[in-house]
């Protein structure tokens, strides 16, 4: 893959001052177009060491506006970052849609670097270029534009070169004892590199290889090849999208008057019928799904509810201060129809931590910097460090579940959801997590009976909304999307536990059961 960028191609200086201005002007055009684009574009700088990586990044910065690029350079993960999953400092730092990220080093680094050294085999490294493979495919299907520049010195060039820097006096800080080290390693690093590249360049986010012998060739072919990019997507963005069918309509929740509601209903039962939202959902046809093999019978008398409280919630505070000490982060995801009584049960395991250890993270619509990033991001960035718990009231299986049924988000983006949240939650256990997911189900009758009961008492009428009877009529749908979700994202390392809800008592102990378990495995 590199002997296309050894052919020791070079620009005059002549040539290159005629044509830096142009470059500059419409790079900069570029720049301005993009922010108002519905995309991000993303710059990898990758290469071998003196080729020209920490340069062509300054020029960057000096050819473009720097207020709308976002350089970030990643070394030796940092302490903090060594306690979360190993992309974690890489989705934290992506860029919003509109502008341009530069990442000076990148996810490829530690994959390259281990196996150079012999701290991972082949099949790890195989592991780790799967894992970015995935990485990018979100990336790019979400509508980044990810150009990943290598820069390429042959073995020859780099000696001369570092032999060069080293002998200045005011450029021999840029050559390190590493560096040596690496050169030393050259033809290994080559071999390594050259699988990575290939494995790795793909249709939609090909390696580019820089010659970076020549200066003015480098700074050329970077700006040509980023302005060609950007331009062309830009294109692609604006030109008139191919007929579709229609998307499903997005309900506009329905803002009654004061007390509209209440008469309506008590009308309905003075003539012994009732609303279409008190007459309980749709039927959801005759398929059998999932949530029909639950038992909502079941219960738990108040005795043996305050007997078992007690004792796991005792059970709980010891695991955590025996995960706190082993630095083991548990994540707890929590699903369910509305009033299924996920509050009620979060607070319940919470009353068993210290409050210096665990974090609720309420997951409600999208903010305007939410919306300018994968949807992933938001919870990628909300990861605590190790020893802690992390609570998500709702979850990133809101894209599989609100978003498909009310219409937020295409078919294409919800189907490819699936294996996405499947590699996510894979790469939180691979690095150390345990994860216990909660769908809590009640049936239409009790799901009515706890709207009524919050709209009469008033520290819960905060609770129920218009949006939530809105959602009953809605019934069907959810629970065939529940359905296809257990089934697609129900894995070995990261199980659904399916809580039977209607009795609050049996629901609370399950869940806090089911946390110890899962607690105790991974301990």
């Amino acid at each position: 893959m590199f002997e296309t960028a050894e052919l020791g191609l070079k620009v005059s200086k002549a040539k290159y001052r005629a044509q830096v201005p142009e470059l500059r002007t419409q790079l900069l055009n570029a720049q301005y177009d993009l922010r108002n684009a519905g995309f991000p574009v993303l710059i990898l700088v990758s290469g071998v060491d003196g080729a020209g990586k920490g340069d062509t990044v300054n020029l960057l910065h000096e050819w473009m506006d720097p207020r709308y690029l976002i350089t970030h350079a990643f070394g030796e993960p940092s302490e903090e970052e060594r306690e979360r999953p190993p992309f974690w400092r890489f989705w934290r730092a992506l860029p919003p849609k509109g502008r341009i990220g530069i990442f000076f080093g990148s996810w490829y680094t530690e994959p390259i670097v281990s196996r150079v050294h012999g701290t991972i085999r082949d099949a790890r490294l195989g592991e780790m270029i799967r894992r970015i493979q995935s990485l990018e495919t979100e990336l790019v299907a979400d509508g980044m534009l990810l150009v990943k520049l290598w820069f390429h010195l042959s073995k020859e060039a780099q000696a001369k070169r570092l032999k060069r820097l080293a002998k200045d006096k005011d450029q021999r800080w840029r050559v390190t004892e590493q560096d040596w080290r690496n050169f030393a390693l050259y033809d290994t690093f080559r071999a390594v590199s050259e699988r990575v590249l290939r494995e790795t360049s793909t249709g939609d986010a090909p390696w580019i290889v820089i010659e970076g012998r020549n200066d003015e060739y480098r700074n050329l072919t970077v700006g040509k090849t980023l302005l060609e990019l950007i331009s062309k997507r830009l294109a692609a963005a604006s030109a008139p999208a191919p007929p579709t069918a229609a998307a499903p309509a997005v309900p506009v929740s329905r803002q009654p008057e004061a007390g509209t509601r209440a008469a309506r209903r008590a009308a309905a039962a003075a003539k012994g019928t009732a609303t279409p939202a008190a007459a309980g959902p749709p039927s959801s046809a005759s398929v059998r799904t999932i949530l029909d093999t639950l038992d909502l019978r079941l219960k738990l008398s108040d005795a043996e509810y305050d007997r078992q409280l007690q004792e796991y919630q005792g059970r709980l505070n010891l695991l955590q201060r025996r995960a706190r000490a082993q630095k083991l982060t548990t994540v707890l995801v929590f699903e369910g129809v509305d009033a299924a009584g996920k509050g009620g049960a979060i607070r319940r395991v919470t009353a068993a931590l210290d409050a210096r250890d665990y974090t609720i993270v309420p997951i409600a619509a999208p903010t305007d910097e939410e919306r300018a990033h994968h949807y992933l991001w938001r919870f990628w960035r909300h990861l605590p460090r190790a020893g802690r718990v992390i609570v998500f009231d709702r979850s990133w299986y809101g894209r599989v579940l609100v978003e498909r049924v009310e219409g937020f988000a295409a078919e294409a983006e919800w189907r490819r959801a699936y294996a996405e949240i499947n590699a996510f939650e894979a790469q939180l256990v691979d690095s150390g997590m345990a994860i216990a997911k909660f769908w809590l189900h009640i049936d239409p009758d009790e799901q009515l009976r706890r709207f009524k009961e919050r709209e009469q008492t008033p520290f819960k009428q905060y609770k129920i909304t218009e949006e939530d009877w809105r959602n009953r009529e809605k019934w069907g749908a959810y629970v065939e999307a529940v359905n296809e979700m257990v089934e697609r994202t129900s894995t070995e390392y990261a199980p659904w536990t399916l809580v039977e809800a209607n009795d609050k008592n049996w629901a609370r102990i399950k869940i806090l059961s089911t946390i110890c378990r899962a607690m105790k495995k991974r301990l």
